[in-house]
């Protein structure tokens, strides 16, 4: 592909896209909101504005023009900052091509950005079940897929997100799915994964999304069920037979599950 202006992310930075640094669900799927959060990165990440994630960046972000106007527009909202890192993007459209995925879930959509990146990655044919109860979000990424011209592989179910993967069982799809990415309300972590496990084939990937939770499984609070309930699956997930894993620092942090 062409080669990208060297000053061209970093600059983007600086102006202010700050989502591009560690990745946050607010429980949209659940509708709820965590407005206490306090944006920062765990101990030992690289920090979002860091000179080592700008040249990050620099070196290895490849982002379609469509994809870098949405991911614009995605910072000019309050809640700019749920979007998942550009980079982390990358890699989940990477990992999507590199298994031949024609089938894909995503659960929590926000503005369409990843499910922009991976349909761009997917054949004609492929489509992504992108699940959300929020159509608000949304509406800003739909022109853009249109654009890029890949609406046709994006197929957004504005329902809660359980009832999508019933639905998707209950018509015999179960082990259809090539991949899946879980970025929603973290109460309701273990029982996407468990359904996803069901949809995803053998040898495909479950990507769950914030399983740091900005450092918080470190020490849950008792009141934080969002931290406890991603600690609870990070624990279970390590013992699961199921599955092979690499639980990766990027972004919020996000565990690959391999379907054995």
């Amino acid at each position: 592909g062409s080669k990208m202006p060297l000053l061209s992310v970093p600059k983007e930075v600086a102006i202010g896209t700050a989502m591009l640094g560690v990745a946050f669900a607010t429980g949209m799927l659940a509708g709820k909101r965590y407005p206490s959060l306090v944006f920062g990165t765990p101990s030992g990440m690289i920090r979002k504005n860091s000179p080592l994630r700008q040249y990050i960046l620099e070196h290895s972000l490849r982002e379609h023009p469509v994809l870098k106007k949405l991911r614009l527009l995605t910072a000019d909202q309050p809640w700019g900052r749920m979007m998942v890192s550009c980079e982390q993007a990358q890699l989940m459209a990477n990992l999507v091509k590199l298994i031949k995925a024609k089938k894909v879930i995503e659960i929590g959509v926000f503005t369409g950005y990843n499910a922009l990146n991976m349909a761009l990655v997917l054949p004609d044919n492929g489509r992504v079940i992108a699940c959300d109860i929020n159509e608000d979000y949304a509406k800003i990424g739909r022109p853009l897929w249109k654009e890029a011209g890949v609406d046709h592989k994006i197929d957004l179910r504005i329902k809660p997100a359980i009832q999508t993967l019933d639905e998707l069982l209950a018509n015999g799809e179960a082990e259809t799915f090539d991949f899946a990415f879980i970025d929603a309300d973290k109460e309701s972590y273990n029982e996407y994964y468990e359904k996803c496990l069901r949809l995803i084939r053998k040898g495909g990937i479950i990507a769950i999304d914030n399983v740091f939770w900005n450092g918080k499984v470190l020490k849950p609070r008792k009141d934080d069920l969002a931290a406890q309930s991603i600690h609870r699956l990070n624990e279970k997930i390590l013992r699961d037979a199921r599955v092979n894993i690499s639980m990766l620092p990027v972004g919020d942090g996000v565990t690959l599950a391999f379907k054995l």
